[in-house]
């Protein structure tokens, strides 16, 4: 097994799993992902990260052909989630003499999660502190809550490369053909979405450095043109939107509230305005939030139920309340043969959510859409569209 190589003294000592179904037990990944750790060779020898639990039988054999028999002086651990640190307690056993490098909050998690106690052999780093591996020095920013409290980064001076984290990452394993941008929003809002400020924090600090690379703990290496990914993260980061547009959110039983919200698409793209219109009880829940994200607007569409809303409808707007959905315009569809209750209870959803504009008009169908409801849809299209 043969070194692969980053920068001459940078080499990639990650895997890829293709066979995980669910991330964190809740996101589809079809393309699996990757858990990426990488080996800085210098005087001193540096293993940045661990791995997943379930791929450390692959992972050891790609370490010890990085290290090239060379025995590591430092275990970095940017992040304590067991993804990426499951492999603490085999290394510190493997090597007896390696230090570990985290911060406070890193020795604590190492404590709760292996029941072992590291102190004698902590590095301990709190912001701005360095790391001299000989021509290499690390120099370590806290980037608390992007997206857990013990998270730090790490950024090598001389070959201006930053090692940052779950920033960055996206889904998929390494040998996917697939364009960063879908799986990394898709990635951001549901792992990261919630914590904004803390990644405007983060970038910040990284605006400050001169960076060449990114290296995420999930997905490629980012070499070429810098400014497109920091800029979709500042853009997410301030709950912007990508595109103008409109997202349609439909939760239909039947078919009819679907009907109607495809007769507004149509209406929509008449006046030239980009639409996606998703099926929430069908399509990826995941992939639903960040399209949420992705657009200027808003439309939830769903039938009533148990004199309330369509679960996967409720389910979306939890989402979005969880991952601070807010600065887009929304308009509601309801549906209700008898006593209609869903946008009632989704006008409530909404306004637990912040900086949202709401439609005042609310188009409420009662089994089908009819004459009277497409003057309703026209009004819609025309407020979605200025």
């Amino acid at each position: 097994m043969g070194k692969n190589f980053i920068t001459d003294s940078i080499v990639y000592a990650g895997v890829d799993d293709r066979k995980i179904d669910l991330f964190e037990s809740q996101y589809v990944v079809p393309n699996g992902v990757s858990y990426n750790s990488y080996v800085i060779l210098d005087e001193k020898v540096a293993v940045m990260d661990t791995v997943d639990g379930r791929m450390l039988d692959e992972w050891f054999p790609r370490l010890e052909a990085a290290l090239d028999s060379r025995t590591p002086d430092y275990l970095v651990v940017s992040h304590m989630e067991p993804d990426h640190a499951a492999g603490i307690a085999a290394m510190a056993e493997r090597y007896p003499e390696m230090k570990i490098v985290g911060n406070l909050k890193t020795f604590t998690m190492i404590s709760q999660f292996f029941g072992i106690d590291l102190s004698d052999r902590a590095e301990t780093v709190k912001e701005g502190s360095t790391l001299s591996l000989g021509k290499h020095t690390l120099q370590f920013l806290m980037a608390p809550m992007v997206h857990w409290p013990e998270v730090m980064v790490a950024y090598e001076q001389s070959e201006r490369v930053l090692f940052s984290a779950d920033a960055f990452g996206k889904f998929g394993a390494l040998d996917t053909d697939e364009d960063w941008t879908d799986e990394a929003r898709r990635y951001y809002f549901n792992i990261v979405g919630k914590y904004g400020a803390q990644v405007q924090s983060l970038l910040k600090k990284v605006a400050a450095l001169d960076v060449d690379m990114i290296l995420p703990l999930h997905g490629p290496v980012l070499k070429e043109n810098l400014g497109y990914y920091v800029g979709k993260y500042d853009a997410w980061s301030r709950y912007e939107p990508e595109e103008k547009g409109v997202f349609i959110a439909v939760s239909s039983i039947y078919g009819n509230t679907m009907r109607a919200a495809r007769e507004l698409a149509s209406m929509l793209e008449c006046r030239g305005v980009a639409v996606r219109v998703c099926d929430l009880a069908r399509e990826d829940m995941a992939e639903a939030v960040g399209n949420a994200f992705r657009y200027s607007a808003l439309v939830v569409a769903s039938s009533s139920y148990d004199a309330g809303v369509f679960p996967p409808m409720e389910h979306f707007l939890l989402h979005l309340r969880d991952k601070s959905f807010r600065n887009r315009r929304v308009a509601v569809i309801e549906n209700g043969s008898w006593a209609p209750s869903a946008g009632k209870h989704m006008l409530t959803m909404l306004g637990a959510m912040k900086d949202l504009e709401i439609c005042e008009k609310m188009v409420s169908i009662r089994s089908s859409h009819n004459e009277g409801n497409l003057c309703e849809l026209n009004y819609l299209a025309d407020w979605l569209s200025e």
